[in-house]
């Protein structure tokens, strides 16, 4: 029987050049166990993608909950712990010949085996195994070959944002001038675009669209997600679903609002300013040439007839409960208290209940983050927008 799978794939824990965890200001370190702990506890979500599993340390601390007996290798993908399963990944930063500009891929991996090899795979290739998203030095297509030689899938990450990406800055027009479309599994969408943006877009429409929060804290585990139809969180039907086959699929994608990433809008790196679209070299406010080009205006030079090939789930606009004026640590506390975890705050709680908890009009304000009725400011040049409520 197919059941309803809650997934966030695009996790980073932070490595140091020695492998450590990174130090997360007013937290502990960013550890594998932490991440599992919220994700299955906190925030409720069946399946995690964590992409800094290439790093030697990071597999040693999978194999040592498994060795502890925390945690178990599941025969079709995935590492169990509690109620979630990590599905290993790795973020990866290609420059090739071929790029305009970096791109991020995320690649993930069946089982430890195949990530082992696969980590001593990119050895060769990288200057230091241990850190996060590094660059790769070798071509697109060649990391993709290596991908699915190990059964694994290929994602281009947050393929809009202004830096860093295949749309963004990577390519002119198309991604065949970096990568082989056929070794494609999925796009990731990001934090500034939704489903209904790009539909536009020709070339996508034959692939699934993931949303991730693209974390580096806890905190914002979940802040994007997925809802899948899987019959159990493995790589398996992961897999499945994000080709749509046997009757697996994405069937909600949840996320904010474009309009409140922090690079939806043109804006002026030097004074803050929002441009008009039709500006292309200069500010009109302070004449300086250093116009960050927005999502949407880059969406909007790739677009042309839309041509659906495959089914495309609802995407709903959700703000996270951390976004939310007035919704403090404290009161997120009692939440979880109450409820158990954020995926039965925002899906199954209704507002009578919430009501016994927090005050009304909290209460209220959650309604309306979790289906997205909301006033908004927009967001560009890496400032995230703003949720208002019009009191």
């Amino acid at each position: 029987m197919l059941k309803e799978i809650y997934a966030d794939l695009h996790i980073h824990i932070g490595r140091t050049e020695t492998g450590r965890a990174v130090k997360i200001t007013g937290s502990k370190n960013l550890t594998l166990q932490t991440i599992l702990k919220t994700a299955t506890a906190r925030k409720g979500l069946d399946l995690i993608g964590i992409i800094d599993c290439h790093s030697p340390e990071v597999i040693e601390e999978i194999e040592q909950l498994i060795q502890e007996k925390l945690a178990y290798e599941l025969t079709c993908g995935g590492v169990r712990y509690e109620s979630t399963t990590l599905i290993l990944g790795a973020e990866i930063e290609i420059y090739d010949e071929h790029c305009q500009g970096p791109i991020h891929v995320l690649a993930f991996m069946p089982t430890i085996a195949a990530m082992k090899v696969f980590s001593n795979w990119m050895r060769a290739h990288v200057k230091n195994i241990h850190l996060s998203s590094q660059r790769i030095y070798c071509e697109g297509r060649t990391l993709q070959h290596k991908v699915h030689e190990l059964n694994g899938l290929f994602i281009p990450a947050h393929v809009f944002t202004p830096f860093k990406s295949l749309f963004g800055r990577g390519v002119k027009k198309s991604l065949t001038e970096v990568f082989d479309p056929d070794l494609i599994d999925a796009i990731e969408l990001g934090l500034s675009s939704d489903t209904y943006m790009v539909e536009g877009i020709k070339e996508l429409a034959r692939y699934s669209f993931v949303t991730n929060s693209d974390a580096h804290s806890v905190g914002k585990l979940a802040r994007e997600y997925q809802k899948l139809s899987l019959m159990d969180a493995n790589f398996e039907e992961l897999k499945k679903a994000l080709h749509q086959t046997d009757g697996r699929m994405i069937t909600a994608n949840y996320g904010l609002n474009p309009l409140l990433g922090k690079y939806h809008e043109t804006v002026c790196a030097n004074c803050g300013e929002q441009v008009a679209e039709n500006e292309t070299t200069h500010c009109p406010y302070c004449g300086k040439q250093q116009l960050i080009k927005g999502v949407a205006k880059r969406i909007r030079e790739l677009s042309s007839t839309p041509k659906p090939e495959i089914i495309r789930p609802p995407y709903i606009h959700q703000v996270p409960l951390d976004f939310i004026p007035g919704i403090g640590p404290k009161t997120i506390e009692k939440l979880l208290n109450a409820f158990g975890t954020e995926m039965n705050i925002l899906h199954k709680v209704t507002v009578t209940e919430l009501q016994e908890i927090i005050p009304e009009k909290l209460a209220a304000r959650i309604d309306l983050a979790r289906t997205g009725k909301l006033g908004i400011t927009v967001g560009g040049g890496g400032v995230y927008g703003k949720v208002d409520f019009g009191e």
